[in-house]
């Protein structure tokens, strides 16, 4: 059964690879520096797409179905094959990364929603001085009071 020691070993090297991205994601945030978000994007998107295979080989060589719990299960397995040693040792850093990647995701995204409500805001000031520019001056270029008369009928 080293079949699942070498399956976890390259997820480890895979998800070790995601977290990598996800902190150059996360300083590129700070930086407010969007240029290398698509490229970060485009790279975890194809880790997640290796990850999401290497979890299936794995749920396969345990012989786990799609219903089943994949921590249950492994942890069954290993408590009925206590022999592979490797494999016990390389699920524990697989649950470490994997907590770590969900920490700086959550992270993240926070920092993305941040982005977000500053842009947000700033289109709000900019749209209500727009909008206070046109109720000061007619069409005519003219100072419109705000009283709703015009400079004209007072004279």
């Amino acid at each position: 059964m080293a079949e699942v020691a070498a399956i976890t070993e390259r997820e480890i090297e895979l998800i070790s690879r995601f977290v990598v991205l996800l902190k150059d994601e996360q300083d590129a945030l700070k930086r407010a520096d969007p240029s290398v978000l698509q490229e970060i994007g485009a790279e975890k998107t194809g880790l997640a797409e290796q990850l999401n295979t290497l979890e299936a080989d794995r749920r396969l060589a345990l012989g786990i179905t799609d219903d089943q719990n994949t921590r249950e299960a492994m942890a069954g397995w290993l408590a009925q094959h206590p022999e592979e040693s490797t494999a016990a040792v390389n699920w524990e850093k697989l649950l470490e990364l994997s907590r770590e990647a969900k920490q700086l995701h959550e992270l993240n995204a926070g920092l993305v929603a941040m982005h977000l409500q500053l842009a947000s805001d700033a289109l709000t000031i900019l749209t209500r001085q727009s909008e206070q520019h046109h109720a000061l001056y007619g069409s005519d270029g003219q100072a419109a009071p705000i009283s709703g008369s015009r400079i004209v009928d007072s004279a």
